[in-house]
């Protein structure tokens, strides 16, 4: 699309600038001796134009263009690629966090397991000493 709106463009400029226009200016001296001058503008639109420079100008113009958008798909490839390693890098940075996260829940587990267990020997051993208690 941005290669024909550009080619567009410019064989319009091509085709305007390709109007020939000549100017003739005559001087008569009448019998009378007074002088009379016209001028005549003559006009060609395309005809008598030289083909070998618009074929220049079309494949200079060409060459333009390719090299525009050639520059745009560069740039638009580089972004592609700033993009996806931003993205990379951020999987990676969330995936060391889901680990340091699991691993931090795996020592609050075993904390809780050991926190129990030590509760839970407390206990009996409070049973144990109320049951003593009591048979005495």
């Amino acid at each position: 699309m941005k290669k024909s709106i550009l080619s567009v463009l410019m064989i319009a400029a091509v085709v305007v600038s390709c109007t020939k226009s000549t100017s003739k200016t005559e001087t008569v001296e009448n019998p009378d001796g007074s002088t009379t001058t016209t001028t005549t503008t003559v006009s060609e639109n395309g005809i008598g134009v030289d083909s070998a420079k618009i074929n220049e100008v079309k494949e200079n113009t060409q060459a333009k263009i390719d090299a525009a958008g050639q520059k745009i798909d560069n740039a638009a490839e580089d972004a592609k690629n700033k993009i996806d390693a931003t993205a990379d890098k951020t999987k990676q940075d969330l995936q060391k966090a889901g680990q340091d996260i699991k691993e931090g829940a795996d020592k609050v587990g075993k904390d809780v397991k050991n926190a129990a267990a030590k509760g839970a020997s407390k206990v009996e051993e409070g049973a144990k000493k109320l049951k003593e208690d009591l048979s005495k």
